[in-house]
């Protein structure tokens, strides 16, 4: 606990256990008003963020690296233990203004669950359809050509008639996996349909953007989560690395690709640009234009995804307009475990 002095006026060390909102709470009864300073409020110290804030806390994030910069700049103190990155989350909460402030969770963490789940699916599914496929080549001459699909294997898999004892098995093997990607089909419809109806609730407009369907916005809304800590389209484009970083020399000015960023954000804009040049659009049009300027397919594309990704900012931030507008809203600029307080 730390005054706006940076003096330490209190010091408690919980266990990470059912009963540490309620030891922190009796801790810091006496402080007040205090704010709550959660290093990494939205990875490891989520849960603990999330208890405070349902206690009617007022919390706030910080960043590691801002925690980091304090640790190094604090005279004497600059070896890593908890009790000096407490200290280090305290001072960044006293003295940096603009720490996000953490609201309780709503719909854009069931939609990152969601989003999640069909990534870890839809991987799982690569896994085992390439497994598949590595068996079918040393089954059949040159294995099956083309995309593997389960109805294309099961079919394959039917007009084997192995001899080799080693054959056999390989022919089991296949069809235990073969079944596991049925399995996992049947996974990613329901969840397919779960996340439509939870887009659907969440009221987004983001789905107005073409090429964005329930699962696109589902990344897209989750990865965002909250899209007022993004100033601009800018900073959302470097967040979902659209936004190409520069690659100059000399006199000669140009930009490469960006492989940062949240990945799972960046396809889902992929997606939507390769949707988009598919079909009669004006992202086609947009498309047709920048490869008549002399661009690449592969820069011509970067571009589109930009536009996208700045369209989807405009779409999330109207979204939370209705928030933002809504009656006791706070900026949250004066927010100061740590905890910065005023001593008893």
């Amino acid at each position: 606990m730390l005054d706006d002095a940076e003096c330490l006026v209190g010091e408690l060390r919980v266990n990470a256990d059912r009963w540490q909102r309620d030891r922190l709470l009796r801790f810091a009864a006496p402080f007040e008003p205090r704010t709550w300073a959660v290093e990494a409020a939205g990875g490891l110290g989520a849960l603990l963020a999330q208890q405070l804030v349902a206690a009617g806390e007022c919390v706030v994030d910080v960043l590691p690296t801002l925690s980091a910069r304090v640790r190094l700049l604090d005279s004497g103190r600059t070896d890593k233990s908890d009790p000096h990155d407490a200290r280090s989350a305290a001072i960044v909460a006293l003295r940096h203004a603009p720490l996000r402030p953490i609201r309780p969770v709503d719909h854009s963490a069931v939609l990152r669950l969601l989003a999640n789940r069909h990534h870890d699916l839809t991987a799982s599914r690569t896994r085992t359809i390439c497994r598949l496929h590595a068996l079918l080549c040393l089954l059949i001459p040159g294995g099956s050509s083309g995309r593997l699909s389960a109805q294309r294997a099961g079919k394959v898999l039917r007009g084997l008639r192995p001899i080799e004892l080693v054959d056999i098995e390989r022919k089991r093997i296949a069809l235990e996996l073969l079944a596991d990607v049925r399995r996992i089909d049947d996974q990613v419809e329901t969840l397919a349909k779960r996340t439509a109806v939870a887009v659907s609730a969440s009221g987004t407009t983001v789905t107005d953007v073409y090429g964005i369907g329930p699962i696109g916005a589902a990344i897209n809304i989750g990865h965002t989560a909250d899209v007022t800590r993004f100033p601009s389209a800018g900073h959302y484009a470097r967040y979902n690395a659209t936004a190409p970083l520069e690659a100059s020399s000399g006199p000669r000015v140009r930009h490469r690709l960006n492989p940062r960023g949240n990945r799972q954000l960046n396809h889902a804009l992929h997606v939507a640009a390769i949707t988009q040049v598919s079909h009669d659009t004006p992202g086609r049009v947009y498309f047709d234009r920048k490869i008549t300027e002399g661009k690449t397919r592969k820069e011509a594309l970067r571009a589109l995804k930009r536009r996208i990704s700045d369209a989807v900012y405009r779409q999330l931030v109207a979204d939370t307009r209705p928030w933002l507008e809504g009656p006791g809203r706070t900026d949250g600029n004066d927010s100061k475990a740590s905890v910065t307080g005023s001593a008893p």
